[in-house]
């Protein structure tokens, strides 16, 4: 987990405790005391299908579907760097029928929408759950220019503005990492948004673009494409699932930027219909046909309280805060 403080970002071992007490200790809270759920769940994903939210999501949402009682149904509803997904929620009914799946820009929009944005994060949406994290990626064409970070960034020195990174959206959680490579690099790489990943990769595929901004997940499918390779991640520690590609920070030291994903309900919801989904959730991560998939994509889980979930996106929102007003990062 990444925190500011006086001196910067620190670092801190992901995701807090992984004791839950009783939020495990009863299987599934004994259904809400037995009255929830008593029929499907909407999960609205803020983000296309495709995506890593997306993926992971459904991955999740299955397993519940299979063991919790009810059908988790995800639903995509994405656009305005998550709001118009987060801003349905917040007007759903308090009742644990309707979640909210989010991802970074959940805790970048605060400060990106400032008294724009429709709803108070921290105010309107409970965490239930955090369900992911992992680094940011960059992916190129097999031809691109540059085979190591340092040469990404003779590259980019040498035609400034000459190049173009493709990710998900304004403030999302590439676009935060590409104006963090931009200040550290001390070199300006252009950010061209898009609705969804699948449009980014085609376009990096198709040259029109030479930086597709990505993550964990979202790159390991890279590595079965001839015409593409996986450049470098923005973790601090090698990769598994990303053999040989090299971190950031090898080459800049202190990069670090990662993507996350929550799960998040209404505020008022009762606080027994969130112990249930959370304790739904966390052992979801741990079933093994579960943790075996996220593995294979790069996203590292640990098991979760609401008030960690909490905690976390309150740093989070922080750290996110304070990259947005450097960079002047705006909306339009």
């Amino acid at each position: 987990m990444l925190q500011v403080t006086g001196a910067g970002i620190r670092r801190r071992p992901f995701l807090l405790s992984a004791g839950l007490g009783a939020a495990l200790a009863a299987p599934m809270v004994a259904r809400a005391q037995g009255r929830f759920p008593t029929r499907p769940i909407r999960v609205i994903c803020a983000y296309g299908v495709g995506g890593t939210a997306d993926v992971v999501a459904r991955i999740l949402c299955n397993w519940m579907s299979q063991n919790a009682g009810q059908q988790f149904v995800v639903e995509n509803r994405g656009g305005a760097a998550g709001t118009i997904a987060a801003n349905a929620v917040v007007h759903a009914p308090a009742d644990g029928y309707t979640l909210l799946y989010d991802a970074t820009a959940h805790s970048v929009n605060p400060s990106l929408f400032g008294a724009r944005l429709p709803y108070n994060t921290e105010r309107d949406l409970m965490p239930v759950f955090l369900s992911m994290v992992a680094p940011n990626t960059i992916n190129v064409h097999r031809d691109f220019g540059a085979r190591t970070v340092r040469e990404l960034i003779a590259v980019a020195k040498a035609s400034p503005g000459g190049l173009d990174a493709g990710s998900t959206g304004v403030g999302s959680a590439q676009h935060i990492s590409l104006e963090l490579f931009n200040k550290m690099a001390d070199v300006r790489i252009n950010h061209v948004t898009y609705r969804d990943t699948p449009a980014v990769r085609n376009d990096m595929l198709a040259r029109r673009i030479a930086l597709h901004l990505s993550n964990v997940p979202g790159s390991v499918p890279v590595l079965q494409l001839p015409e593409a390779r996986v450049l470098c991640h923005a973790g601090v520690v090698p990769v598994e699932v990303l053999p040989g590609v090299e971190a950031i920070a090898e080459t800049l030291p202190g990069y670090e930027t990662y993507e996350w994903n929550g799960v998040f309900a209404p505020a008022g919801t009762p606080g027994e219909v969130i112990q249930f989904l959370n304790a739904a959730f966390n052992r979801a991560i741990q079933a093994p046909a579960v943790a075996d998939l996220l593995k294979t994509l790069g996203a590292v889980t640990r098991a979760n309280t609401p008030d960690e979930c909490a905690s976390f996106r309150q740093a989070q929102i922080a750290l996110h805060g304070s990259i947005v007003r450097e960079a002047n990062i705006r909306i339009e």
